[in-house]
């Protein structure tokens, strides 16, 4: 789950103010980081619930790790961003720091891709280690990631919101083992002034699945025509 210390708080991604206890607290420095609280591959929920709670005992977020990203107010490259970062971090064992190193080719890097999706991973991020900190999005931090394919009926259509009013929000389709959910993403607005009809096949990508067995990050691909 991201999360950002300005320097007095720990802040979520949507704002929520996450209480810690004072053991974890005092190992965060005076100046802004930002990155992601970590429980563990497939803790996602357990974390949620966590730091939900605005009294949490020490003994419950023992097992809970901040990776540290980057410096926000740093200046210099990323390369020298890190290197404050290992300083930061040392004798502080509730921040973590990403090991990175790199690549001598494209082969090596899809090596390695293959063998953390293997071990229920999401992907890689690829970084320009001479880039400065930018806020935005750019070519300087790509994620990368591997997708499982997958195809589905679909079954009926949701309601869009907002600029999508009057027009499908998402596809809910089921899958050849039963499974329901919806495909929103990767749907054109022509798609969803005319989608595909029901009792129609279409293909999806997702990455990896959910606590309740369902494709993670599911999103429409194409329709397939009938023959």
């Amino acid at each position: 789950m991201r999360a950002y210390w300005n320097g007095q708080q720990l802040i979520s991604r949507n704002g929520l103010i996450i209480s810690l206890p004072a053991t974890l607290r005092q190992q965060l420095p005076s100046i802004p980081i930002e990155g992601e609280l970590w429980l563990g591959r497939g803790q996602f929920g357990a974390l949620q619930s966590l730091i939900q709670q605005q009294n949490p005992s020490a003994e419950q977020w023992q097992a809970l790790q901040f990776m540290v990203f980057d410096l926000p107010e740093a200046a210099g490259s990323y390369r020298q961003r890190y290197q404050r970062l290992q300083q930061l971090i040392e004798g502080k064992p509730f921040l973590q720091l990403p090991t990175y190193q790199p690549y001598s080719n494209q082969l090596a890097l899809e090596r390695q891709l293959a063998e953390l999706s293997d071990n229920g991973g999401e992907g890689l991020m690829l970084r320009d280690p001479d880039a400065l900190y930018l806020a935005t999005r750019s070519k300087a931090l790509i994620k990368y990631k591997s997708y499982q394919d997958g195809e589905a009926e679909v079954v009926a259509y949701s309601q869009g919101q907002g600029k999508y009013q009057n027009m499908v929000g998402a596809l809910v389709v089921k899958d050849a083992q039963g499974r329901l959910f919806k495909l929103g993403s990767g749907l054109t607005e022509q798609q969803r002034a005319t989608p595909p009809a029901i009792g129609s096949m279409v293909h999806y990508r997702y990455n990896g699945l959910t606590s309740k067995g369902k494709p993670r990050f599911a999103r429409f691909v194409r329709q397939y025509q009938a023959l």
